[in-house]
C-alpha cells in the first residue's frame, strides 16, 4: 500500500492539473488561452481580461487565514508592479478546497480585514545575530494607500468552497464526452490521460511562451489514439481497478470474432527473464489462438521490442520444445522475410499458435496485407515505439512498467 501522505500530495497536484484542464475546456472561444504556472498556478486569457488563479486542494486541512495570506501578499506584489507600470493589470483569484473552517472567512473582505488577516504577519529574523520576531505590515512596506488597496480588493476573488476532487474529475469526463462524442471509457482513458500528459509537459517547460496554450491547440494535442497512462494516476485509481477496466474494454471478447491481433511488447533488457516472457506468451496463445472448430482459424502475431537477436532464437527454441508451433515469415534458410507466408491461416494440419515478427520493420509489410482485420496492442515502457496511423485499424497503446502488468490486463 502506498504511503497515504504521498497519495494526498499527488491528489493535490492532480487537482491543479485537473483545474487547468477544466479551465481550458470551458473557455468560450478556441482562441482563448491559459498560461500554466504564470503569475499564479494558471493565468486565463480571454478576449477581455487576464485572470491569475491559484488553485489548492486541502482535503484534510481546516481553513485558516494564514493558509491563503502569503498567496494574497504575492498577488499584491504583482499589483504594486502594475501601479509602477512594470506589469499589465490582471484579475486575481484564490480557489481552494478545505475540509472545514469555512465560516472563518467573511466575504466580501474589506480593507481592515485585508490588513489584519492577510497583510500583517510576524516572522522570525536574525538581527545582530539574535533571532528576533519582527512584525511586518506588507501594505505599508509596499507603500500602498487605502484607495489602492480598495482597487486591489476589486480585482481579487476568493473561493474557499471549490468543487471536491472527484466532482471536478467527473466534470472533465463529462466535458470530454460532449466535445468528442465518446464513451465514458474513451473520455477517461484516451482524452483525459492525454490531457494530463499535455498539461504536465507544458508545466515543465522553462520557456514561459511555451506554457501558453489555446483551447484549439489543446484539443488538437489531446485528440490522439494513445492510452497515455502515468504512475500517479495508477496510484490514485488503483492498479487492480485500472487493469480491470482495460481488460473489460479491450480483452473480454477473445472467443467471439476472428481478428489478426498483433501484440507488440517492449522488454527491459536489464530486467529480462525468458521464463517470464514464456509465461506471457503462453497466456496469449491460450486466449488468442483459436484453431479447432473455427470457421476461420487464427492465432496472434508477436513482436518483442528490445530483445537480443540471439536470445530471440533461444526463446523460439524453448517454445518449439514446449510444442508451440510458430511461424516467422521465413520459408527456408537464407530466405528473405515473406509477409505472405506469415499471414497464412493456421489449420488442423499445421496448428500454428504464434507468429513472430522478428523486426519492427516487418510490421508495415504484414499489416498492409492483413488490412482492416488487424488490431494492434502495443505495450510500451516509456515511449511509444510504433505508429501505424491508419483510421481503419484499431491501435491500442498501453504503458506498463513490467510484463506482469500485461498479464493482469489480457
Amino acid at each position: 500500500m502506498a504511503d497515504r501522505t504521498a497519495v494526498d500530495t499527488i491528489r493535490g497536484y492532480f487537482y491543479q492539473f485537473d483545474y487547468s484542464i477544466v479551465s481550458l475546456l470551458k473557455l468560450a472561444n478556441d482562441t482563448e488561452s491559459i498560461l500554466i504556472e504564470g503569475v499564479e498556478d494558471i493565468d486565463i486569457t480571454t478576449a477581455s481580461e487576464i485572470t491569475a488563479i491559484q488553485c489548492k486542494y486541502y482535503e484534510k486541512t481546516e481553513y485558516n487565514h494564514s493558509v491563503i495570506a502569503e498567496p494574497i501578499r504575492l498577488m499584491l506584489n504583482h499589483f504594486k508592479d502594475v501601479k509602477l507600470g512594470n506589469a499589465t493589470e490582471i484579475k486575481y483569484k484564490l480557489r481552494g478546497y478545505y475540509k472545514s473552517g469555512h465560516s472563518k472567512l467573511i466575504l466580501p473582505i474589506n480593507i481592515q480585514n485585508l490588513k489584519d488577516n492577510f497583510l500583517t504577519y510576524t516572522r522570525t529574523e536574525k538581527i545582530s545575530n539574535i533571532n528576533t520576531k519582527v512584525k511586518h505590515f506588507h501594505h505599508i512596506e509596499l507603500g500602498l494607500t487605502d484607495s489602492e488597496l480598495n482597487e486591489f480588493i476589486g480585482l481579487l476573488e476568493i473561493d474557499i468552497n471549490a468543487i471536491e476532487f472527484e466532482k471536478q474529475f467527473n466534470e472533465i469526463i463529462s466535458l470530454f464526452k460532449t466535445i468528442f462524442s465518446c464513451s465514458d471509457f474513451s473520455s477517461e482513458f484516451y482524452f483525459y490521460n492525454s490531457a494530463l500528459r499535455v498539461v504536465r509537459d507544458i508545466s515543465k517547460d522553462s520557456n514561459q511562451s511555451n506554457r501558453n496554450i489555446t483551447k484549439a491547440e489543446f484539443l488538437t494535442r489531446v485528440n490522439n489514439s494513445s492510452i497515455l497512462f502515468n504512475e500517479w494516476y495508477v496510484l490514485i485509481k488503483g492498479e487492480k481497478a485500472h487493469y480491470a477496466n482495460l481488460r473489460k474494454e479491450y480483452f473480454s471478447n477473445v472467443n467471439i470474432l476472428f481478428k489478426e491481433r498483433f501484440f507488440l511488447i517492449q522488454i527491459d533488457p536489464k530486467a529480462y527473464s525468458r521464463s517470464d516472457v514464456k509465461t506471457l506468451l503462453n497466456l496469449i496463445v491460450k486466449n488468442y489462438a483459436k484453431i479447432i472448430n473455427q470457421p476461420t482459424p487464427f492465432c496472434p502475431y508477436i513482436y518483442i521490442h528490445g530483445i537480443d537477436n540471439l536470445e530471440l532464437i533461444e526463446l523460439k527454441k524453448d517454445l518449439v520444445e514446449d510444442e508451440i508451433v510458430i511461424s516467422d515469415g521465413f520459408d527456408f534458410e537464407g530466405a528473405e522475410y515473406n509477409p505472405k507466408s506469415i499471414i497464412k491461416k493456421p489449420a488442423l494440419s499445421h496448428q500454428i499458435k504464434l507468429k513472430f515478427l522478428n523486426r519492427l520493420e516487418y510490421l508495415n509489410d504484414t499489416l498492409s496485407l492483413t488490412g482492416r482485420r488487424a488490431e494492434i496492442y502495443q505495450f510500451y515502457l516509456n515511449d511509444i515505439f510504433f505508429d501505424y496511423n491508419s483510421t481503419s485499424i484499431k491501435e491500442v497503446k498501453i504503458q506498463v512498467d513490467n510484463l506482469s502488468k500485461i498479464k493482469n490486463i489480457i
